[in-house]
């Protein structure tokens, strides 16, 4: 065989392997649209969004290969590019801690070392079932009133759930320190405390049945005959996650900031991914702790943490995130209501 007939044969091999390669992508996103409900409303859109979804592959292949514990894969999350998903998915509000913002009262060494092995508010009845921001940018309203409802509940009432929507429409409360603020905006985003604030001032909170969540921006309606709980405090916590689980397990469930940026294909495992940052976008729940094993069967601590994006995300709804570690800079903004 001559060189020129062996190299055409090459590329044809090639060509042939690029083809089946497309194909079999093109068929992943076709089951990846059946699973997910998705449509598009153009061809053009389509293309658009299986280019989007091939390069997702990609980066979750990279994921799987720089992870030891967490596991990545096609997530409802796969035709957006990592902008869309920013912009859509997380806070667009700037994290600031004012230093004399109250603090809760430091947990001694004994009382540390006296903390359970496990722990998980679920299984006491303190926390309601996950919700779905939807692509509006309010995860610091879900993280709030998923603390709220938690102390509402441990202060002697029936679990009831509070309302997202009421926070995004009525709460504008700002946080302003040296000159800069950061304000709850809706769906822009929001911080935790700035909530918190509202609500004592509101003199409550609105049910969730009272004022249903629609994931966008609407005028405030807040309705006084359907309130559903009140606070009298908010405090924020150590950063110290041997203090946030002494709290946690003496309190309640607490709300805390993440980055979360590399959230979007998470699948299941222990986040324990050491390229995740410290920039604050996305707010969540911590609601318990334990221990799982790695790939060589070393002990992983980490935290239940329950998230926003709906029950089909991780664990049905929740990440196990590393405790212990500081990952995605979960220790830097731990807060929550008081009765």
């Amino acid at each position: 065989m001559s060189a020129k007939i062996a190299f055409v044969v090459l590329l044809t091999i090639w060509g042939c392997i690029a083809l089946d390669q497309q194909a079999d992508t093109v068929t992943r996103f076709k089951n990846f649209m059946k699973d997910f409900n998705k449509e598009y409303l153009s061809m053009q859109e389509f293309q658009r969004r299986l280019t989007v979804f091939q390069q997702n592959l990609e980066r979750i292949d990279d994921l799987n290969k720089r992870n030891s514990s967490a596991q990545f894969g096609v997530t409802k999350f796969a035709d957006m590019s990592p902008e869309e998903f920013k912009a859509t998915m997380l806070s667009k509000t700037p994290v600031r801690k004012d230093p004399n913002w109250p603090v809760a009262p430091l947990y001694s060494e004994k009382q540390i070392k006296a903390l359970p092995t496990k722990w998980d508010w679920r299984d006491k009845g303190a926390v309601t079932p996950v919700k779905d921001q939807g692509q509006c940018g309010s995860c610091w309203a879900f993280s709030a009133v998923g603390n709220m409802e938690g102390q509402w509940f441990l202060s002697g009432h029936t679990l009831t759930g509070l309302s997202e929507q009421n926070l995004v429409d009525c709460d504008h409360e700002c946080m302003i320190y040296q000159g800069e603020q950061s304000c709850d905006a809706g769906c822009d985003g929001g911080l935790m405390p700035n909530a918190f604030h509202y609500v004592v001032a509101n003199g409550g909170i609105d049910t969730e049945n009272g004022y249903p969540y629609v994931a966008f921006d609407q005028s405030c309606s807040y309705n006084v005959n359907s309130k559903g709980a009140s606070i009298k405090n908010w405090t924020m916590i150590a950063s110290d996650e041997d203090q946030m689980a002494a709290y946690m397990v003496n309190n309640g469930p607490i709300s805390i900031a993440v980055d979360a940026e590399l959230w979007q294909f998470y699948i299941g495992g222990v986040f324990d991914f050491p390229w995740c940052g410290s920039q604050l976008d996305h707010g969540v729940l911590i609601v318990g702790y334990d221990t799982a094993y790695d790939w060589m069967e070393e002990q992983i601590e980490f935290w239940w943490v329950k998230n926003s994006w709906g029950s089909d995300f991780g664990y049905d709804g929740y990440i196990k995130l590393e405790r212990g570690t500081d990952e995605c800079g979960d220790n830097l903004f731990p807060c929550s209501s008081t009765m």
